[in-house]
């Protein structure tokens, strides 16, 4: 049997693409403070289409509390240290974070950074993940004027269904493979070597208190 190549720089799932600059990596627990960075500096439009109605920054705050006590999987869109894109993975119902029935997908990424294949590499991360997990479906919510999130649902082959100005997708997600796990375990041993990297370099930042 004839192994197959490891994802390319222009594979979704690579962990670096060549139009942005950028890498993806999965968050750390520890690094939930990053994602409520992210989240406050979506502007008002980008807040609406991530969380389907107005939210302001008490809210973000909640959230972002709410997800470090939970199971869920973040990936990250990293560019010099800085969070500017999140894929969060929520399993739904009772098993435990390595097995779910199916799961809830979630993205946003700051404006300077769409159009560039982001959303696109999140989502390849989100589905292997929640293949792994062994999810039947993986579901998304989105308003129907999000044309970006529906042609990215599409691209996997997810069906929409419009239902009072939101577009409901279900992405049905194939098992695990021997391949997709530890291409996973890979992708997880080279982000947190990246992502301890990345906190001695905000260590380092920080001024020294006197």
């Amino acid at each position: 049997m004839t192994e197959p190549a490891q994802p390319s720089m222009t594979d979704p799932a690579s962990p670096a693409g060549p139009r942005h600059g950028g890498l993806v990596r999965r968050l750390l627990a520890s690094e939930t403070g990053l994602l409520l960075d992210h989240l406050m500096r979506l502007d008002a439009e980008s807040r609406h289409d991530r969380f389907g109605m107005a939210v302001g920054d008490a809210f973000l705050r909640q959230y972002a509390e709410r997800t470090a006590r939970l199971d869920d999987l973040i990936y990250g869109f990293f560019v010099d240290g800085e969070l500017r894109g999140a894929g969060e993975l929520r399993g739904l119902g009772p098993e435990g974070p390595s097995h779910w029935r199916a799961a809830e997908a979630a993205f946003s990424v700051e404006r300077p950074w769409r159009r560039l294949g982001v959303g696109e590499q999140l989502m390849a991360r989100i589905v292997r993940a929640a293949r792994n997990r062994r999810a039947a479906t993986l579901y998304m919510s989105c308003l129907s004027r999000n044309r970006a999130m529906q042609t990215l649902a599409r691209k996997f082959s997810a069906e929409l269904t419009f239902e009072a100005g939101e577009a409901t997708t279900a992405l049905t997600v194939e098992g695990p493979t021997a391949f997709s796990l530890i291409y996973e375990a890979m992708d997880d041993a080279t982000g947190f070597a990246t992502a301890m990297l990345d906190l001695q370099r905000r260590a380092l930042s920080r001024p020294a208190r006197l």
